[in-house]
């Protein structure tokens, strides 16, 4: 790896608010984790831990929508196609919209599914469900938002989706304390803050959207040339990259799911310990993400641009930069990881229990690192197959067979089997990005 001092500009330019503005999302989280961590009972922490994981689940499977516009947008930035970019942006708001309306019909029997799968104790299940009866009226809202941000960061705009990330989260932390600890709504309080905090965002990502692309005299609602609204010329593309990208994302989120829901048949106190130290998780992958989404950017741009060198360094100078942020969570972790958790929850079982596993979250940036900005990579050159491919390697032959080898360790099994899991998901893009990224340029334009 090295170091191209004169790509740093562009780089900060997209990665610093990034990396502000991601890290609100988990320490929303966490926020969540406190509100409902200082009620009476560990009940209703583990009942947002179940709740906001099925939701998590159906939404982030989804992610496509924000990955594929990304890419797709940079590359058109780089050929100078503005009205290809929004015609991206309107195909992936439609699909969320369909993929909103059929989550929202289907809510009882995904539900019934994922309590099956789960098998959690009454008590519990009854508060995780309060908690999604609520949250999945926002699927609209969150699925545009996901839009919204794709064609934002391909842009190369970072500073709006900063503030209005930053909006909504502040929002839904406001409405954490005044639904929950103002209004006693418990586990609803928490659903209903997030659920506001969606729609008001999406409302602002697209008012901002939309006065960015009138400089460019283009509007997202109304014809700009010869493109009517919704023509489908390259929906074709987009679906095809999205559905690779969906079911590289549904085997990740059945990892993460995965340790959820065999968290809950191993007891009340180990999910709620769970939800602590995967937030933890959080805070470093959506950090990290703001690299993975400067290179998702400038990369592509390069890629639609044809310009080989400058993509290589953007890509040296990204992996080192963002390894060195991940060297610090781990000193983090190492020195204050017990101490947060004593911040997040007075509850004694759960901190006892979070204890005895925050051990593995120490080395865990240096190794996840890896996969989050070869994502971004992929992401970028809109090499979803790739991507799709690996994912499930790693998935089915690493993640559930190692957890299936070491399952008597019980929630050790779990914790392992994640970070052999996100060690393979890096090793297996890299292997793949230094034998074929050169291939690529020759097939960009």
């Amino acid at each position: 790896m090295t170091l191209s001092r004169q790509h740093l500009p562009a780089i900060f330019a997209i990665a610093v608010p990034m990396v502000l503005s991601n890290i609100t999302v988990p320490l929303l989280g966490l926020v969540d984790t406190a509100v409902v961590g200082h009620l009476s009972d560990s009940l209703y922490l583990a009942g947002v831990a179940l709740g906001s994981s099925v939701i998590t689940f159906l939404f982030w499977i989804v992610g496509f929508l924000r990955m594929s516009t990304t890419g797709s947008v940079a590359q058109a930035m780089g050929r100078k196609n503005y009205r290809q970019a929004v015609m991206v942006w309107r195909h992936s708001v439609l699909l969320g919209l369909l993929i909103s309306a059929f989550l929202i019909i289907l809510q009882r029997p995904l539900w019934d599914f994922a309590v099956l799968l789960a098998a959690p104790d009454p008590a519990v299940a009854a508060e995780a469900y309060s908690y999604f009866q609520i949250r999945i009226w926002g699927a609209p809202a969150a699925l545009t938002n996901l839009s919204t941000l794709g064609c934002l960061l391909g842009m190369r705009q970072a500073r709006a989706p900063m503030w209005l990330l930053i909006f909504a989260n502040l929002i839904n932390i406001c409405g954490d304390l005044g639904f929950v600890v103002g209004m006693g709504w418990d586990v609803s309080g928490v659903a209903a803050a997030s659920l506001l905090a969606d729609l008001f965002g999406a409302v602002a990502g697209i008012w901002t959207l939309n006065r960015l692309w009138q400089q460019h005299d283009i509007s997202l609602f109304r014809r700009n040339g010869s493109a009517t609204g919704l023509e489908l010329s390259g929906l074709g593309r987009l679906l095809s990259l999205n559905r690779d990208i969906f079911l590289r994302t549904l085997a990740l989120q059945l990892c993460f799911t995965f340790m959820t829901f065999q968290g809950t048949r191993l007891g009340q106190d180990i999910l709620a310990a769970n939800m602590v130290l995967l937030n933890f998780l959080l805070l470093v992958s959506f950090a990290l993400d703001g690299f993975a989404y400067a290179v998702e950017a400038l990369a592509g741009e390069a890629l639609g641009a044809g310009d080989r060198k400058l993509f290589e360094q953007l890509i040296s100078t990204t992996l080192t930069l963002s390894f060195a942020v991940s060297l610090l969570f781990c000193s983090g972790f190492a020195l204050f990881g017990n101490s947060i958790v004593n911040l997040l929850t007075d509850i004694d079982s759960v901190r006892e229990t979070a204890a005895d596993y925050i051990g593995w979250l120490i080395g865990l940036p240096a190794i996840a690192v890896w996969s989050y900005l070869f994502d971004g990579i992929y992401i970028g050159a809109t090499q979803a197959r790739v991507m799709r491919n690996a994912m499930m390697i790693c998935s089915f032959l690493v993640f559930f067979p190692t957890w299936w080898l070491f399952r008597d360790w019980g929630n050790h099994a779990l914790w392992l089997a994640m970070t052999v899991f996100m060690l393979a998901r890096g090793m297996s893009l890299g292997w793949h990005y230094r034998r074929h990224h050169h291939a690529w340029f020759s097939s960009s334009r």
